[in-house]
């Protein structure tokens, strides 16, 4: 007759051993780290230097902001100045600082030919470091993609094309 067994078989045994896989990835990752860190740490040279009244820590370059609107306007860290009043608060400020940078944000409606002015007076103030500021583009999306279409409308089409 079977009933069954009578000997019962034991359950499996709990692993004892440590899995040594992450602990070998984790410790990869650190000399990685160590290697790429270690040539930064060892170029600071420590030293002792000697004091003088002279010697004055090097301040960072200043920037004073120019700003032209769609009108030609042009603005001078938010103050409105006439073309001869800011050709003549450039040249002093070229003058103190020569090395300070004019951050130029222009309208885009603005004609390039009144932009290449204000670049003048700057130019000629002794101001060498001239930085355009500009929106980032929106991300390219579905809706924003062109058409594979015609990019010419008809009223484009019938005028004439401009000389420069």
């Amino acid at each position: 007759m079977a009933f069954g067994r009578l000997e019962r078989t034991t359950a499996p045994q709990p692993m004892s051993d440590i899995n040594m896989t992450p602990l070998v990835d984790v410790m990869l990752v650190l000399v990685v780290i160590f290697i790429l860190t270690a040539p930064l740490l060892a170029s600071s040279i420590r030293l002792d230097l000697p004091r003088s009244e002279g010697a004055t820590p090097g301040s960072a370059p200043q920037a004073v902001t120019l700003v032209v609107d769609a009108k030609g306007q042009a603005y001078l860290d938010d103050q409105p100045l006439s073309q001869p009043a800011l050709a003549e608060r450039l040249r002093r400020i070229g003058a103190e600082q020569p090395d300070t940078e004019v951050q130029l944000r222009a309208d885009a409606a603005v004609p390039y030919g009144r932009v290449v002015e204000v670049m003048g007076a700057a130019h000629l103030a002794g101001l060498q470091r001239i930085g355009f500021v500009a929106e980032p583009a929106p991300p390219a999306g579905p809706s924003t993609a062109p058409s594979a279409g015609p990019t010419s409308t008809p009223a484009a089409a019938a005028q004439p094309p401009r000389t420069p």
